[in-house]
């Protein structure tokens, strides 16, 4: 089992990343608290030229900023003013482009999982949805611009094999004011798997 190295996260094309970004492990050690989770479901973000982007069109502000940080980084914002939501960037320096983790199929650490999210049995909530995720990881605004070649957060590849016929394609979630952009079939999940936040079939 290998850290997920440089060169994966520096291609040019989001949307193919994200795609192989499931199946591939997500750990994180805080406080030498060790927690991790298979990512099951995955959303790209184009940069300045998709609506649904924070980016979209340039736009900088403070809460974007590490969207146009090197590639391999990451990009945490605050949605509701309560949830977390952890997003991997992509592509190179000054190009936005990014994925949200949607859903984690958890692997280490479910205890600290269910003490972070106040949660009694480990069901298919624990790590349902972006917002899950973050909080069943340890994830917080803070943790904003990391490079995920560290050792708080990182990504494994165990070489795990998703059938073709098991990888699902949607357009993605609540992004309804995108417009026409809101269509595009930018999410990927593994079909039938019980942490899938949206449409699984």
């Amino acid at each position: 089992m290998k850290k997920i190295p440089l060169s994966f996260y520096s291609r040019k094309d989001v949307v193919v990343i994200a795609k192989e970004l499931l199946g591939k492990i997500i750990v994180t050690n805080f406080e030498n608290t060790i927690t991790s989770g298979r990512i099951v479901e995955t959303e790209a973000y184009v940069g300045i030229t998709d609506k649904a982007s924070h980016t979209f069109g340039g736009r900088r502000t403070v809460r974007n900023e590490h969207m146009y940080s090197p590639p391999g980084r990451s990009y945490v914002y605050i949605c509701y003013g309560l949830h977390h939501m952890f997003n991997i960037v992509t592509n190179e320096k000054e190009i936005p482009d990014a994925v949200l983790i949607r859903a984690v199929d958890p692997l280490k650490g479910i205890d600290m999982m269910l003490q972070r999210t106040g949660k009694r049995i480990p069901d298919k909530t624990l790590t349902r949805g972006p917002g899950n995720v973050g909080k069943a990881l340890g994830i917080f605004k803070y943790h904003s611009g990391l490079s995920l070649l560290g050792n708080k957060i990182y990504l494994l590849d165990d070489h795990y094999v998703i059938p073709d016929e098991k990888i699902g394609t949607s357009k993605r979630i609540g992004i309804e004011s995108a417009g026409e952009d809101s269509l595009l079939p930018y999410r990927f999940y593994i079909i039938g798997n019980k942490y899938v936040s949206g449409r699984n079939s």
